[in-house]
């Protein structure tokens, strides 16, 4: 009986053996022919635009209207700050336009009176020009009459006083034009002085205009948003992060490959990748791109080899690989991959 099941437990533990053997030579294979035609790398990670929602600009939160991780689309509001004061700086930049423009129409009618007093003036002229011609002749006349005895001295003085009072009345008719003139040209130039002025003001009032509009901040495009770290009647500051939104209509791989794996790689070559989260679950992709230089590069204090102290290690070129199936949904921006690169 013991040497029957002597022999009973041989045959079981060398079928177990060979059993384990055959296995491991199984899958021995097929990572022997894996490795011939695929070029593979755990060290890749999901990838996904990740951008803060800045305040535009300061004040008190009024109202937050999302919830961590929501999902939300373009143009969604998603925080409201108090526009009180802004609203009262688009009033107050209002006002001072239509004062600007007010003065712009009063400056307009002065205009114009001064340019229809030129006419008055063109007008005196000619009548004080007229009266000194015949002054001009009545003096001299009499200064005929008086050669010829047939006149007094002191009609003639008089005739004399009447044509220095019509010549300086003439001469004043014209120096009055030449001084309307002057007020028109000062006038002219405050024009165009109360129309910058008033091109400041309209500026001015757009500016605050737009200062109001970024008191509703809306989702910079569809996506899905992050942690919640903000309250309502919070003080918040212009420039202030706020919330971080994920872009969830593009995805890729950043897969950083051994410089000895990127030889034959090119960009449109077909990929496979699988996903740590999900079991028997394989996504397709391409190669969009090939990094220019080695991931070290790219480090805030990169490598000085030239120091003395150099260690040779393997480095890893970045390659970004684009999703080519669409249903990517459940795919999260940092879940860690492993690419296969069909050689």
């Amino acid at each position: 009986m013991k040497t029957q099941s002597g022999k009973k437990f041989n045959l079981l533990f060398n079928g177990v053996v060979i059993v384990i053997i055959a296995v491991t030579a199984f899958f021995f294979i097929k990572y022997l022919v894996h490795s011939g035609n695929y070029e593979e790398t755990n060290d890749a990670q999901v990838e996904a635009y990740i951008n803060p929602i800045s305040a535009r600009v300061g004040g008190y939160i009024k109202s937050i209207n999302f919830e961590e991780h929501q999902l939300v689309k373009l143009g969604d509001t998603l925080i409201v700050i108090d526009n009180r004061e802004y609203l009262t700086k688009v009033m107050e930049a209002q006002a001072a336009l239509e004062d600007a423009q007010a003065r712009l129409i009063v400056l307009n009618a002065q205009i114009h009176t001064a340019q229809t007093g030129t006419y008055v003036n063109k007008d005196m002229i000619a009548a004080a020009k007229a009266k000194f011609t015949e002054k001009q002749q009545d003096l001299k006349r009499y200064k005929n009459l008086l050669k010829e005895e047939a006149a007094t001295l002191q009609e003639f003085e008089q005739m004399q006083a009447k044509y220095d009072v019509a010549q300086s009345e003439y001469n004043a008719a014209g120096n009055s034009l030449k001084t309307t003139h002057s007020k028109i040209e000062e006038l002219q130039a405050n024009h165009a002085l109360l129309e910058a002025e008033i091109k400041q003001k309209t500026a001015q009032l757009e500016f605050a205009k737009i200062n109001l509009q970024y008191t509703i901040i809306t989702a910079p495009y569809s996506g899905r948003l992050g942690r919640k770290t903000i309250q309502e009647g919070q003080q918040i500051q212009s420039g202030q992060s706020l919330v971080p939104i994920i872009n969830e209509n593009y995805k890729w791989v950043t897969a950083n490959f051994k410089e000895t794996q990127i030889e034959g790689m090119r960009e449109g070559q077909q990929v496979e990748i699988a996903i740590d989260g999900f079991d028997d679950k394989t996504y397709h992709g391409t190669i969009e791109a090939i990094a220019g230089s080695t991931g070290s590069k790219f480090s805030l204090l990169p490598t000085d080899n030239s120091t003395g102290n150099f260690v040779k290690i393997t480095q890893r070129i970045p390659v970004k690989i684009k999703f080519t199936d669409t249903n990517i949904a459940n795919v999260k921006a940092g879940m860690n991959v492993i690419v296969s690169v069909k050689k």
